[in-house]
């Protein structure tokens, strides 16, 4: 179940340009992932840096890293994703009331 601060984690993991392209890009590769050398081949990367991007995107847990020989295969968590997507729009149209309770 995703919470606030989760939520807040994988956003702020997505928040920078380079994070959204690469996350963006493995969604587009969806189960059989990519390695550093290939999402580098496709955004025109340096793999130093991606290997800082991916790792915030894997400390907030929207993307997995496993081992398939000498390559680590970077993936989408699919279930993460959407959980956080269904985190932001849960409540959605269900109406506001302010009252000094609710403000509490």
């Amino acid at each position: 179940m995703m919470t606030q601060s989760s939520t807040a984690l994988a956003l702020a993991a997505l928040g920078h340009e380079t994070r959204l392209a690469i996350f963006r890009l493995l969604v587009k590769a969806g189960q059989d992932g990519l390695n550093v050398g290939e999402i580098g081949q496709h955004l025109g990367m340096a793999p130093s840096t991606l290997a800082h991007h991916l790792g915030a995107l894997v400390e907030a847990k929207l993307v997995t890293q496993t081992r398939a020989g000498r390559q680590i295969l970077n993936r989408v968590d699919f279930a993460m994703m959407h959980q956080t997507v269904s985190f932001l729009t849960s409540e959605c149209c269900v109406g506001v009331s302010l009252t000094q309770e609710d403000a509490a």
